[in-house]
């Protein structure tokens, strides 16, 4: 008890009574209290903390993509994980990050600035698209993304020298630069028909932008494909004036099925051809003289293949004089003394119904008489500091390459075909290598460029006023190049390296890639030395007559080693199967070449391209489709007249006459192919 004695705010104790101890019962109350409070208080925090983490992670989200400090992941429709990408380059700063409308930005990483963008865009109702852009402010700082390619297969990318359908990535490669390349003299480079783009069965498209100084490598143990973007180190270059700071951007589409995501984005991102080549090129064969010569061709050679192809009663969109009919290579003259009378050679050849068309080929080798000339008008590629033209050596020596960025290279080059073509009558040219694997890692050219492959390019935008019967075997944004595109030569094997088998998986990947004039090269192989299945000098009967039959089913034809090499069967069934490919072939393939200048959609098409959602039809590579209702399935294997065959569902009517009306696909084992036939269905 307190006593009080009377004094107020001034006054004076005068006597106090002395406090009682606290009970000790009361102490576990106050901890308890303040217990309460510290919980309450972290509760708060907690919920304040998970309120944030639900606002951090809304903010994180835009449709169905889902963003993380590492990467981010894209879901379809349906809610099932298509795509997913992990950055390699950096962590996210997430707290940098935010979301205005559709598009979400970061600006930086956890250890530097950065302008990094998500933008959703929607183009059509059953298409979402993801733009996504990865900038460096600091110079030659490298930008890695790496896509897991485990949720599906995929196609596209670049032809190569082991072909297969789907892609089948083994090992592990840096990413290196992503140009076009010669994949005969190097089997390890990417090949010369090349697109920054990609499709997957799971109806997911990722296209590259054509600005960035892309890089590509893969690793198979992570089941990565890693997309790079760097200066450093590398062919590519920055615009003049701007700083090495390295930019990685793309876009990312998902549709409703592996066909309409593809055609959507042709449609967007490819360029065209504004005209179908000559109509005889799909119809009649090209007769070229090089696997049957190579390089010992003469004016006698000539007149007498002409002659053979008459005498065995066959029919010829053009004869191809091939290497070597110049004395020195960049010369544009005939050597006079395998061709002592080159006019009454083109001549004799008009008057027998033939046109001709020559090899040519960009480069100058220094004992040229031209050598001395374009150097002098400065028309070479240079080395980097542009006083001294970059020699080069290729597959016929040494000597320099010309600079097609440079106008006065490129009227020079075209005068000189222009000058053949006035002289003898020439129809047409083929256009050999362009691939820049034959330009020096560091060179200069007239006008800048940054990416190397950009004089892919331009060498091709030389087939130009000859595209009619034109041929390339390069090609980079070039499919409005409006010609017939082949892929590298094929050795005369029957396996997936450059061999018989890689032959339908490397022209579904042209299609793919928006390339739809293919000329599959020549039937069965260039009979290289060592490179040459059968007795060394001709390719192997069979192979031939295989290679031959599938050769049919493509939109044009190509011989060199003639049928009349090997016997008069041989000769009947070559007969029996070019007049297949014009009477049954060709009238299709033409209908369906005027359809690509709209569409761009392929000539050959994949089996899925019918059956959207068949497993089986993803991964199939010995068969294929000319539109939507021809199945074509070679036989691709050596001493085989069988072989397993996969019918989607449908109505169809074989070669045989046989009917299938199947609402399930129907595998047909051991299906008998005989050596002079090819299995193909025709949809009823």
């Amino acid at each position: 008890m307190y006593q009080v004695v009377p004094g107020g705010a001034g006054g004076t104790i005068t006597d106090v009574i002395p406090k009682q101890k606290r009970s000790k019962d009361t102490r576990p109350l106050v901890g308890a209290g303040v217990i309460g409070l510290v919980l309450v208080i972290a509760a708060v925090t907690a919920w304040c903390y998970y309120i944030a983490s639900l606002r951090k992670a809304e903010l994180l989200k835009t449709q169905l993509l889902d963003l993380n400090k590492d990467g981010y992941i894209i879901r379809n429709q349906g809610g099932s994980i298509v795509f997913r990408m992990d950055f390699r380059s950096g962590t996210l700063d997430l707290d940098s990050c935010s979301k205005e409308g559709e598009l979400l930005s970061c600006g930086r990483t956890t250890d530097r600035q950065l302008n990094f963008f998500i933008e959703t865009v929607r183009p059509k109702d059953t298409v979402q698209c993801y733009r996504v852009r990865w900038e460096e402010l600091v110079p030659d700082i490298p930008v890695e993304h790496a896509m897991t390619y485990t949720f599906a297969h995929w196609y596209g990318g670049a032809v190569s020298a082991i072909q297969h359908w789907p892609i089948s990535i083994h090992g592990q490669q840096p990413p290196k630069p992503f140009v076009t390349g010669d994949i005969y003299s190097n089997r390890n480079e990417f090949g010369g028909i090349l697109e920054s783009y990609w499709l997957s069965s799971n109806a997911t498209a990722i296209k590259i932008n054509n600005s960035v100084p892309f890089h590509l490598g893969w690793n198979d143990t992570e089941k990565t494909m890693s997309f790079q973007a760097r200066y450093n180190d590398s062919p590519f270059k920055p615009n003049p004036g701007e700083a090495p700071c390295a930019e990685l951007s793309y876009r990312v589409c998902v549709g409703l099925d592996v066909t309409s995501i593809h055609k959507y984005m042709v449609r967007r991102y490819f360029n065209k051809p504004n005209k179908v080549p000559a109509k005889v090129m799909f119809r009649h064969p090209i007769w070229s003289t090089w696997a049957l010569h190579k390089t010992d061709i003469d004016q006698e050679k000539v007149l007498m293949y002409a002659a053979n192809i008459r005498k065995y009663k066959f029919n010829c969109s053009h004869l191809e004089v091939d290497d070597r009919y110049t004395s020195r290579y960049g010369e544009f003259e005939f050597d006079q003394t395998k061709f002592p009378n080159a006019s009454s050679m083109f001549q004799r050849l008009k008057s027998d119904g033939f046109l001709v068309s020559l090899w040519t080929h960009p480069f100058v080798n220094y004992d040229s008489e031209n050598f001395h000339t374009c150097v002098e008008r400065g028309l070479f590629v240079r080395e980097p500091t542009g006083r001294l033209p970059a020699m080069v050596r290729w597959w016929n020596g040494v000597g320099a390459i010309l600079d097609f960025t440079n106008p006065e290279a490129r009227d020079w080059f075209s005068s000189q075909l222009r000058s053949l073509r006035s002289r003898y009558g020439v129809s047409s040219f083929k256009f050999d290598a362009g691939e820049t694997n034959y330009l020096p890692w560091k060179f200069s050219t007239r006008t800048p460029i940054r990416d190397p492959s950009f004089f892919t390019r331009r060498y091709t935008e030389m087939a130009i006023p000859y595209n009619d019967r034109a041929e390339l075997r390069s090609g980079y944004q070039s499919q409005n190049i409006s010609c017939f595109f082949r892929p590298i030569d094929r050795d005369s094997v029957w396996g997936y390296e450059l061999g018989l088998k890689s032959l339908i998986p490397t022209v579904l990947t042209i299609s793919i890639l928006g390339y739809q004039f293919i000329l599959p090269d020549m039937i069965g192989g260039n009979a290289y030395l060592n490179r040459t299945d059968g007795n060394g000098v001709l390719p192997d009967r069979e192979l031939y007559i295989r290679w031959l039959e599938l050769s049919a089913f493509m939109p044009s034809m190509q011989f060199s080693i003639p049928p009349w090499a090997y016997d008069n069967e041989v000769v009947e069934i070559a007969r029996k199967y070019t007049a297949l490919h014009e009477s049954i072939v060709a009238p299709r393939v033409l209908e369906l070449a005027g359809e690509v200048l709209d569409t761009g959609d392929p000539i050959i098409r994949p089996l899925w391209w019918i059956a959207t959602g068949d497993e089986t039809a993803y991964k199939i590579d010995s068969q294929f489709l000319i539109g939507d209702d021809l199945m074509v399935a070679p036989v691709l294997e050596p001493g085989k007249q069988e072989r397993d065959i996969y019918l989607p569902a449908g109505h169809w009517r074989s070669y045989k006459g046989e009917r299938f009306d199947i609402k399930e696909p129907l595998h047909l084992t051991d299906y008998p192919v005989d050596l002079d036939e090819i299995a193909y269905f025709v949809w009823v």
